[in-house]
This record gives C-alpha cells, sequence and structure tokens, in this order.
C-alpha cells in the first residue's frame, strides 16, 4: 500500500483536500506514517481500514481516531485517493459502513470531523451521511493565496441511527 499512498499524498489535488497544501510528502515521510498505523495493534483509540472495491482494489483509507472509552468519541478521517473512484458514492458508504464501525462496535456517542472550508464536494458528503456542522474555525489556513475555515462536523448515535432507518 506505500506506493499507492505515497502516490495519492503527491497528487496535488488530494494533498490540497487532505492537508490543505500541496507540498511534496517524501516516500520516507509515507512510509513512516503509513508503519506507525501498521506496525501498532488496532486499538479504541485508533482503528485504520483501507477503503477497497468489490474487486478488491485499494482505493482510499478511512479511520477513527483520538477515541477514549471515557468519553466514547472519535474523529473520523476518511480520503478515496484514486481520483477516478471520487463522486461515485464510495466515499458515503465507507463513510456509513466505519460510522456503524464506531456506534455499533466501539460504542461511540459522537463521532467528529474535520475538513477544509473549500472542500465544498466532502461538506455535501458528510452532510448527505447526517453530519451537522458544530463550528468554523476562522483563518485556520492559508492556502492558494486565502484565509480558509476548518469546518468542525458531528453526528450522534441517534442521529445515524434516524438516518440508517431512512436509507
Amino acid at each position: 500500500d506505500l506506493d499507492r499512498n505515497w502516490r495519492w499524498m503527491n497528487d496535488a489535488e488530494t494533498a490540497r483536500l487532505v492537508n490543505g497544501r500541496t507540498y511534496a510528502v517524501p516516500l520516507a515521510a509515507e512510509e513512516a506514517w503509513l508503519r506507525e498505523r501498521i506496525e501498532k495493534p488496532m486499538s479504541f483509540e485508533r482503528v485504520f481500514f483501507a477503503i477497497e472495491t468489490k474487486k478488491g482494489q485499494h482505493i482510499g483509507n478511512v479511520d477513527i481516531t483520538g477515541a477514549s472509552p471515557e468519553d466514547r468519541w472519535g474523529w473520523l478521517g476518511v480520503m478515496i485517493g484514486e481520483p477516478s473512484y471520487r463522486s461515485r458514492g464510495l466515499g458515503r458508504d465507507a463513510i456509513r459502513t466505519m460510522l456503524r464501525f464506531g456506534f455499533d462496535e466501539m460504542n461511540l456517542e459522537v463521532v467528529r470531523l474535520q475538513v477544509w472550508s473549500f472542500n465544498e464536494r466532502a461538506i455535501a458528503c458528510y452532510r448527505r451521511c447526517g453530519f451537522i456542522e458544530e463550528a468554523r474555525l476562522r483563518s485556520d489556513i492559508y492556502a492558494e493565496g486565502a484565509w480558509h475555515a476548518n469546518v468542525v462536523m458531528s453526528i450522534t448515535r441517534d442521529e445515524f441511527a434516524a438516518t440508517e432507518a431512512t436509507a
């Protein structure tokens, strides 16, 4: 998965959407990031999965991090790295699958995420999944010659259950 992840993070559009910037990522840095995720066993604090097509092609990653059994909330991260698979509903499917895991298996009460305000496609996807905007950290990143907000969104267990009932 290293070569794929490295290629994705060095794709200008992917890097812009994930990090807000298009800096090159050295192979060694991507290897260290990936190694950290696979060498440590999954834990309540961090679950990390590959997103694959039905044919087994790895097209992205999804995780929940920062969770604790006491607080019962965590941060969702999702990336469709293969550009040709974006805007096809696969991110939405991965998010809903991860939310089921978070609420049913981890017994979380809330799942939160952060997204750059210029990533309108992702924000629309999160809203379709039932996420609600909680806050905008104004002027949180300077990219492409302008200041942008960091949008914090969340969904509760009950809100997700309501979307599952209508899906």
